[in-house]
């Protein structure tokens, strides 16, 4: 089980949650999510929190000071993920 033992220090405790969580990635939730960002900017256990979110999957909200996308890129650009798809089927083939 991880721990987020670092969520206590979080620059985010003092700002309304719904604001890491937009509704949309376009127009007014954009708009949210970079507001969020900004809040992260300066946040002592951005690191930690960004780590949680890659490792745990979290596929929604501003985690680390990045955005559902962010961390897809991260996950596709890191050299330890494996491709279900590019696994051989059993049988040798």
């Amino acid at each position: 089980m991880m721990t987020i033992d670092w969520s206590h220090k979080a620059a985010c405790l003092v700002v309304d949650p719904e604001l890491f969580f937009p509704i949309s990635p376009e127009g007014l939730g954009h708009a949210e999510a970079e507001r969020a960002k900004v809040v992260c900017r300066d946040c002592p256990v951005r690191e930690p929190c960004l780590d949680y979110a890659l490792s745990t999957g979290q596929a929604y909200g501003v985690w680390g000071g990045t955005d559902p996308s962010q961390r897809r890129e991260i996950i596709l650009a890191s050299p330890r993920r494996e491709s279900v798809g590019a696994r051989r089927p059993r049988g040798g083939r």
